[in-house]
């Protein structure tokens, strides 16, 4: 703890109030306001999206190379969540289903 002086507090202190500034800007407004049509549509999509730019890279990649063998367990759990996806439509059996297929192909059976 003997690296903290004064210019860190202050650097912590101020990025706090940056953060509280930036996130209660919304509440801090006196009249209502509402997004327009456009930002309310492409919020729609903001999770999906999200988990896209999350999902989508671990599944074809290992450490920065292209999958190249066809074994691969997250190959298999992606197919199978996207099929589970389609079919109903619902994120969370999707990552159910994804997790079911990966974890017996990935620990059970070392591939």
């Amino acid at each position: 703890m003997s690296d903290i002086d004064g210019r860190t507090v202050v650097v912590v202190l101020g990025l706090a109030l940056i953060t509280v500034l930036a996130r209660g800007f919304f509440l801090m407004s006196g009249k209502a306001w509402s997004l327009p049509h456009w930002a309310q549509r492409g919020l729609q999509y903001a999770p999906i999206a999200a988990l896209a730019a999350v999902v989508v890279p671990e599944v074809v990649t290992v450490q920065g190379h292209l999958v190249s063998n066809w074994q691969d367990a997250r190959l298999f759990a992606a197919a199978a969540g996207a099929a589970a996806y389609f079919w109903r439509k619902d994120v969370l059996v999707t990552i159910v289903v994804g997790m079911a297929v990966y974890l017996p192909l990935h620990i059970g059976w070392s591939w």
